[in-house]
């Protein structure tokens, strides 16, 4: 355990307490808001430490009573439930104490495009897509779709969405990657079993703070939206391009009717882009010998499959027993089992590689 680092974050917590009840900060809407933001990242840290030091001075009360004769049963049973819960929350606190994900808090960008399989891949697309929206409304989350292109059967050709919520990417970050499906389709008449697949992109919404684009290095063109809008979609060229020159990255958002905005959406999906370029750049020049997270993002990566037929959904990052779940409710935004799997499998191995450095 690293007491110093908790006291230093106990100080720290208490110091914010402290300055939100100085009028210079409450009366200061963004230095307000810096400071009950790190409250909040500090509170679960902050909780379980102090928990923790309430069970230690237990364990030291329960032991001082146990050469009393009258008192040693019942000290006997507070001693084993005070380190009943000392050992639970110091393996709480090594967790909490992990490196934090500096996106976690963020909203999230997902893009999804149906992959090989023609319009079964496409379909698929649209059923992950679905997936989603059922997973964020059972979370409370908000949707935006910025830009889609569906097939006349109803397909996903390919969609862009913002996912609006408190601790979006610390839970859809590890959507990113391949997803394949084995069913029949219902594009299939002789009832064979065929194989298709979607990709789906995961990025953390990036605001101009985080990363600053150059209106300089902007190509903006404004169209008329190709989708379902009346006279409308005839009359207004709401829909935007934005291209950005140095890279050659285009994004495309038309699913609003103000121009204002698409454009909005738009330049925050390319600051996103742009964002994930960078740092994959940087990870890639640095080589890195593993993985930074579970999912890194790479489209290539085959990272969960759908049997319908035998129903179930497999994940190919898990390790152990725990890697199939139902399929029924997964796709029907049933994602917290596999996302809680993936969550501590990654703890686990965080945890074992802190413990083998200390060990050299």
């Amino acid at each position: 355990m690293v007491f110093d680092r908790l006291n230093e974050l106990n100080d720290r917590y208490i110091e914010l307490e402290q300055r939100m009840e100085q009028p210079e900060v409450y009366t200061d809407a963004e230095a307000y808001s810096r400071c009950a933001r790190e409250l909040r990242e500090l509170e679960p840290v902050i909780t379980a430490f102090r928990s923790y030091q309430e069970a230690v001075a237990a364990i030291d009360d329960a032991r001082s009573l146990m050469d009393d004769p009258e008192m040693k049963e019942l000290a006997q049973d507070e001693l084993e439930d005070a380190v009943s819960r000392r050992d639970r929350l110091e393996h709480e606190l090594q967790l909490l104490l992990l490196p934090k994900d500096p996106n976690d808090s963020k909203n999230v960008i997902m893009e999804i495009r149906g992959g090989v399989g023609g319009e079964e891949g496409m379909l698929f697309a649209h059923d992950l897509y679905r997936m989603y929206t059922m997973y964020a409304a059972s979370r409370g989350w908000e949707i935006e779709v910025a830009n889609s292109n569906l097939t006349e059967l109803g397909g996903v050709k390919e969609i862009s969405f913002i996912v609006k919520g408190e601790g979006a990417w610390s839970r859809l970050k590890y959507e990113a990657g391949g997803h394949r499906v084995q069913r029949v389709p219902v594009t299939e008449s002789g009832g064979r079993i065929h194989t298709s697949a979607a990709t789906v992109a995961v990025l953390p919404e990036v605001d101009d703070i985080d990363f600053k684009i150059d209106p300089k290095d902007l190509k903006i063109d404004t169209y008329r939206s190709s989708g379902a809008g009346g006279q409308h979609i005839n009359k207004t060229e709401s829909a935007i391009r934005v291209t950005h020159l140095p890279t050659g990255t285009v994004v495309e958002c038309q699913d609003e009717r103000s121009q204002f905005k698409n454009k909005d959406r738009a330049l925050s999906i390319l600051r996103s882009r742009l964002y994930e370029q960078e740092l994959q750049k940087q990870k890639n020049e640095i080589a890195a010998e593993r993985k930074s997270q579970i999912g890194s993002g790479d489209r290539s990566d085959r990272v969960r499959t759908y049997n319908f037929p035998q129903n179930r959904v497999t994940d190919h990052r898990l390790n152990g027993e725990i890697r199939n779940f139902n399929i029924d409710s997964v796709i029907n935004g049933g994602l917290d089992g596999i996302i809680d799997a993936l969550t501590a499998q990654y703890q686990a191995e965080e945890l074992n590689r802190q413990a083998g450095e200390v060990n050299q």
